[in-house]
């Protein structure tokens, strides 16, 4: 497994990031805590992946906004949401959308629909990006240090446990074996 994913971690991250991505970048981070894979070359690779994933869905949205809404009418919902954003505040809107659950791939698309400059998503897309990558990555490497104090504490717990199951198996044979006497 370790072999696997120290040979084809990297790419795993760059499709992850490049659609959803966070359940993918939280075991890269695992990953790079326990040695398989380099911290900062997740971060770049998840970062570039996630941005160039969102321009892709940008354009899709500006190209083919109502073909999309006809064939999704779930998207139609979120339009007003992602307008209500992008007038309040455009920049912090399209740095924001991609840490809202269940907006991922959705916002990309709606703020493409909604006429936002091709300059101005690529911008503060990448910063959205920059900001993300490091934080779900460093999730998963602290989530990975935890888990690796559980394991050895339960590793060490299962010992105990173990050699208590022995002992006591043992007493029970040694007690039957004299009460047999």
């Amino acid at each position: 497994m370790e072999e696997f994913i120290r040979h084809y971690g990297y790419a795993a991250v760059a499709l992850g990031a490049f659609a959803e991505g966070e359940t993918v970048l939280l075991f890269a981070g695992y990953g790079a805590q326990q040695g398989w894979l380099q911290w900062p070359q997740v971060m770049i690779v998840a970062a570039i992946a996630a941005t160039l994933g969102d321009q892709m869905f940008f354009f899709l949205g500006r190209r083919f906004g109502p073909q999309l809404l006809d064939r999704f009418p779930r998207l139609r919902g979120h339009l007003p949401r992602v307008q209500a954003m992008l007038e309040r505040n455009a920049p912090w809107a399209i740095v924001s959308v991609r840490f809202l659950y269940g907006m991922r791939i959705a916002g990309p698309v709606l703020i493409g629909m909604a006429g936002v400059a091709p300059w101005r998503f690529v911008l503060f897309n990448a910063i959205g990006a920059a900001l993300w990558a490091p934080l779900i990555t460093g999730l998963g490497w602290f989530f990975g240090a935890g888990i690796a104090q559980v394991a050895a504490r339960l590793q060490m717990g299962e010992e105990i446990l173990l050699v208590l199951v022995v002992a006591g198996a043992a007493a029970a044979w040694l007690i039957r074996r004299l009460l047999r006497r």
